[in-house]
């Protein structure tokens, strides 16, 4: 095979990128393509949009990559090739920018690229036209457990968010479709699944009757009733996606105990100006029917500190209403600009100083590596079951079923082999573990 079809994939971003890195690494191979980190010819960027930083390391890293192999091919794809095009299309050293209007047909320009007949350089067009999901995803080259794409694109247009203007409008696989798949998974030794998309919570299936539920729950139930996949995981909700039906559905111990909130802030006021559609009562409600409904569940929860707007008052009413509720652990993102936002164009005058941003992002932090160190000690003790993601060679990491990730004791002299779930006794808490910023547990392998 000619060398210059060897390719890397660098990924960036969310989750759906992580599937979306998959199914690139599986088409590119259907094509003729080969992966091959050490000696790559072509290195493609699916980059991340979600702040302006993002896409600024996006192009650090490949004008890295031009200083270092000057006769590779470099190829910007993803969000931010979507909507940053005045920093990427005249971007010295890169040869294609294919947004993600056209991702689906990335192999097939780069085939007609190296066979010379592309007539351009930039291919991008409107993204909300764009109807199929590049459903059939892959799984990322080397990983145990899986994202699956349900669900692409976003309706909310939060003031803060460029995201559906990366991804398009809100469409949803259907549930035959992704049953089928998570089979495929599963014979292919795939422990577990993560049912992930830009706004799950919006997920709709068009295929069944109008009479019959369609939504988040339904697909969950189909999964849990029509796989038999060990390990079944939710990404990213918001407050009001939880519902009762939804909740009772974690009876099922294979539904992984894991929640991952996006609630962005605590203060009414402040969630109405980042056009969130819910309160901080909402955001109250579901942290705590929560605890109540599924007990022991690992709570994680995205915060952005500081956002346009946000007074003194309104920051410690965020802090002090999580300061009191159930959770384990807070993603703190302090307000970044973030260019062809609502926030950042009508809200220029109200931007809160960046060294107050600062400051309120470290006590959110603070406040949540207390609460993860103290949620931690108390798994000292517990037997868990854990899936192994690597040989003891690198390290020997598993993660439980409620998110926390565990160090096994003693993993070189034992035959520990990746994709494989096993029961650990917790022994310990980490904090220098490097599987996470705040640390993780340490753990023993039951005899069996």
């Amino acid at each position: 095979m000619n060398s210059r079809y060897n390719f890397v994939v660098h990924s960036y971003g969310c989750k759906v990128n992580t599937y979306d890195t998959g199914l690139l690494q599986k088409r590119l191979e259907r094509a003729g393509f080969q992966q091959r980190v050490d000696k790559p010819a072509v290195h493609i960027f699916n980059t991340c949009a979600v702040t302006a930083e993002a896409t600024r390391g996006a192009i650090k890293d490949a004008r890295r990559v031009r200083a270092r192999e000057p006769l590779a091919t470099i190829v910007m794809t993803g969000c931010s090739a979507q909507v940053d095009g005045a920093q990427l299309d005249h971007l010295p050293g890169v040869d294609l920018v294919v947004a993600n209007s056209h991702k689906g047909e990335l192999e097939s320009l780069l085939d007609r690229y190296f066979r010379g007949e592309l007539r351009e350089r930039v291919f991008r067009s409107n993204i909300f036209r764009k109807e199929d999901l590049e459903a059939g995803g892959g799984v990322e080259a080397g990983h145990t457990r899986t994202f699956l794409k349900i669900q692409d694109g976003c309706n909310s247009f939060c003031s803060y968010c460029v995201i559906p203007y990366a991804r398009g409008k809100s469409r949803s696989i259907p549930i035959r479709e992704l049953v089928g798949r998570i089979r495929e998974l599963h014979a292919q030794g795939i422990g577990e699944v993560v049912l992930t998309g830009v706004h799950i919570g919006d997920y709709e299936d068009s295929e069944m009757a109008q009479e019959r539920p369609r939504d988040l729950s339904a697909l969950v139930e189909a999964v849990l009733e029509q796989t038999a996949i060990e390990r079944v995981r939710l990404s990213s909700l918001e407050p009001v996606e939880l519902n009762e039906r939804l909740l009772a559905l974690f009876a099922n111990e294979r539904l992984c105990r894991h929640f991952h909130m996006s609630i962005q802030a605590a203060n009414t006021r402040v969630l109405q100006a980042m056009k969130r559609q819910y309160s901080a009562e909402d955001v109250e409600w579901a942290l705590t029917a929560i605890a109540e409904r599924v007990p022991g569940s690992f709570v994680g929860m995205d915060v952005i500190a500081g956002f346009p707007g946000e007074t003194d008052e309104e920051f410690e009413d965020t802090y002090g209403r999580l300061e009191r509720l159930p959770w384990t652990r807070i993603h703190v993102f302090p307000y970044s600009e973030r260019p062809g936002t609502k926030a950042a164009a009508l809200m220029a005058d109200a931007m809160v100083p960046k060294h107050v941003r600062a400051a309120r992002a470290a006590r959110l932090r603070e406040l949540s590596s207390e609460r993860f160190a103290r949620a931690a000690l108390t798994q000292v003790g517990q037997v868990k079951a854990a899936l192994i993601l690597n040989t003891p060679a690198h390290g020997a990491q598993a993660l439980t079923r409620d998110y926390w990730p565990v160090q096994i004791e003693g993993a070189e002299s034992m035959v520990l082999r990746p994709g494989h779930e096993i029961l650990v006794r917790v022994t310990g808490y980490d904090h220098s573990n490097e599987s996470r910023m705040d640390g993780g547990l340490v753990g023993r392998p039951l005899e069996s």
